[in-house]
């Protein structure tokens, strides 16, 4: 296996300081149940020899002046600030010149004063995740002991607001707010919201958006966001897709041609190829015995990335908005296509009608141009 030199491309790894440990208990979330796997270890917390370990790697296997530390969980603000006050001094320590950057992903109900001026003393992009105005967050958003959550998230937000700390807002679209979209996005731009992402929950998680209401939910969401907010709201899939029209790598992975360029790594250095892909058969090693370098560029990584245009069935490749969606995410494709292959994404019903809505934006922004 020939390391020595990699791809000269942007590579993140998604960190689990915290590993799966949360505070809430949302009813659709796909990575609390990732606690199983480590059920047998002692503490389920990263410790900071194996964070400096992951840093010094870290720097070492990138090949771009730019550094992006992405801290995720479970709720990565279980770990004290101690901690991420370490992160730093050893980012410092090992950046060799580079521009290191932080982002990280809270469901906000522990943000103090304290933890906002840290953030924005330190430049940290901050994602909340937050489902939309408060009848629809508590549906599925909501602690051990079923107490709603949307009381203690807006708290803290406007503690991140009141600070200066940057934010976007990261939502889900599941059965309790995807027949709303209007509502919805009215909600993120009423309370400041910049930069939105939102992603569906699909099967096999409860709670799912079907595909007759993806589409209608896209269209609606964007009928509201061009009337008014293009260029001052940004909304990643429609970034996404008018960048897949004009011919550039999309900013999101799902609808990229190729993915396995974000990796994810668990608290005890275990690496896995995808968040949305932490199972045994996608662990590709652990830090402590294979260099970063060794693990996300070898080939079972390659072959990972791979995995999503050579999984396609044939109604994608012979379709005409291949080249918006590729399938979208490996982890949605659980359905037959028309020739009866399998593969499908289950969301395909939902997108079709979304990228025809949009064609004339992205023809008149960008001209006809042919795919």
């Amino acid at each position: 296996m020939n390391t020595a030199t990699p791809f000269a491309r942007p590579l993140y790894v998604m960190l689990k300081p915290a590993g799966a440990s949360c505070n809430l208990a949302c009813d659709y979330c796909y990575y609390t149940e990732k606690r199983q796997l480590y059920r047998h270890a002692n503490s389920c917390v990263m410790t900071e020899e194996l964070l400096e370990k992951f840093v010094r790697q870290y720097m070492e296997v990138q090949t771009m002046p730019q550094v992006l530390f992405t801290w995720h969980g479970g709720e990565p603000l279980l770990r004290p600030l101690s901690f991420y006050r370490r992160a730093l001094e050893l980012q410092h320590q090992y950046a060799r010149g580079r521009q290191v950057d932080n982002c990280l992903q809270t469901n906000g109900t522990l943000l103090t004063d304290e933890w906002c001026e840290f953030l924005r003393e330190n430049h940290f992009l901050v994602g909340i995740s937050i489902d939309g105005p408060e009848p629809l967050h508590d549906c599925y958003r909501h602690d051990r002991v079923g107490r709603p959550s949307f009381a203690d998230v807006m708290r803290g937000l406007k503690l991140l607001q009141k600070h200066g700390v940057e934010w976007n807002a990261m939502a889900t679209v599941n059965a309790a707010n995807a027949g709303r979209p209007q509502e919805f996005y009215h909600f993120f731009r009423d309370i400041g919201c910049q930069y939105l992402q939102f992603t569906p929950v699909a099967p096999p998680h409860d709670h799912s958006v079907r595909p007759d209401q993806w589409g209608p939910f896209l269209c609606g969401v964007y009928d509201e966001w061009v009337s008014r907010d293009v260029g001052t709201v940004f909304v990643q899939t429609f970034e996404a897709t008018l960048a897949n029209w004009a011919g550039v790598t999309p900013g999101v992975c799902s609808l990229s041609a190729y993915c396995g360029h974000v990796a994810v790594m668990e608290f005890n250095g275990d690496v896995y190829s995808c968040d949305h892909f932490v199972f045994p058969e996608y662990r590709l090693g652990n830090i402590c015995q294979q260099t970063l370098t060794e693990l996300l560029y070898g080939e079972q990584q390659a072959r990972f990335a791979r995995m999503k245009l050579g999984g396609l069935p044939r109604q994608c490749r012979e379709c005409r908005w291949l080249f918006a969606c590729y399938g979208e995410c490996p982890k949605n494709r659980t359905g037959r296509d028309c020739y009866g292959e399998p593969g499908l994404n289950y969301l395909c019903e939902g997108y079709r009608q979304f990228f025809e809505h949009f064609r004339p934006f992205a023809e008149e922004w960008l001209g006809n141009v042919e795919h």
